[in-house]
């Protein structure tokens, strides 16, 4: 039996199913989805409707992402928020113009059954973006922060290895968790197209909002899977590029 985590697939329902069989996922598997599963490619509703099913055939656990929560309150209000509506929105509400009333309401409970985070039995953590308290997330003041936050990854990426963990300069939330599984922020932005892991963060947002492939990752064996990458699939679309 094996945990696997996914990254942030933005409506890349084809990506999806690629990740799926090229990783041979079994329903013996735990799967750990890093949230945003919508805005960007076109078929963030059918995103939705597979992991709806998904979780009658495997042991899911489904993160809350920022896009996913600005979903949430543009199903529940039916208000367009500008400036989702420029960085992936667009594509999801004209992908929803062909979604009847029922589907929409399960999407809706969908949405709203999210985990802020995860923490296993092993110390590791999964989260979307990240947290902000020394004291960990049980003690986060200010909860959007786990779909917002991207200072988690900065201080990862500015961290000097040569600092020890038991220096008083070593940040104190890298002492918190064996591991922390982020998405949010693509590790493209760094030239990279794998998972990268920096301190005890390990990234997974490959880029599959953009031109990067989407990533699943056996937290075990750190052996990963990817598709092709998503402006391929979506020959046709410009996703968040």
């Amino acid at each position: 039996m094996r945990t696997l985590v996914i990254g942030d697939i933005h409506g890349g329902l084809r990506a999806l199913h690629q990740i799926m069989e090229r990783a041979k996922v079994t329903p013996q598997d735990n799967l750990i989805f890093l949230g945003d599963y919508v805005d960007g490619w076109s078929q963030s509703p059918q995103v939705l409707d597979y992991l709806i099913n998904l979780k009658t055939t495997n042991n899911c656990i489904f993160i809350r992402g920022n896009h996913d929560e600005l979903l949430l309150h543009w199903l529940k209000e039916s208000r367009d928020n500008l400036m989702w509506y420029k960085h992936g929105g667009e594509a999801t509400v004209t992908a929803y113009e062909k979604v009847d009333t029922t589907t929409k309401q399960l999407h809706v409970e969908f949405l709203l059954s999210l985990q802020d985070y995860h923490l296993d039995d092993k110390n590791r953590l999964f989260v979307h973006a990240g947290f902000t308290n020394m004291n960990g997330v049980k003690q986060e003041f200010y909860p959007k922060l786990f779909y917002w936050d991207r200072t988690l990854w900065e201080t990862a990426l500015a961290l000097d290895p040569a600092i020890k963990i038991d220096s008083p300069f070593y940040p104190k939330r890298f002492t918190l968790y064996n591991e922390v599984y982020i998405g949010h922020t693509p590790v493209s932005r760094i030239a990279e197209s794998t998972p990268v892991n920096k301190a005890c963060i390990w990234n997974v947002d490959t880029g599959a909002a953009f031109k990067g492939p989407l990533t699943i990752m056996d937290i075990d064996s750190k052996e990963f899977w990817q598709s092709d990458p998503l402006n391929q699939l979506y020959f046709d679309e410009k996703g968040r590029n």
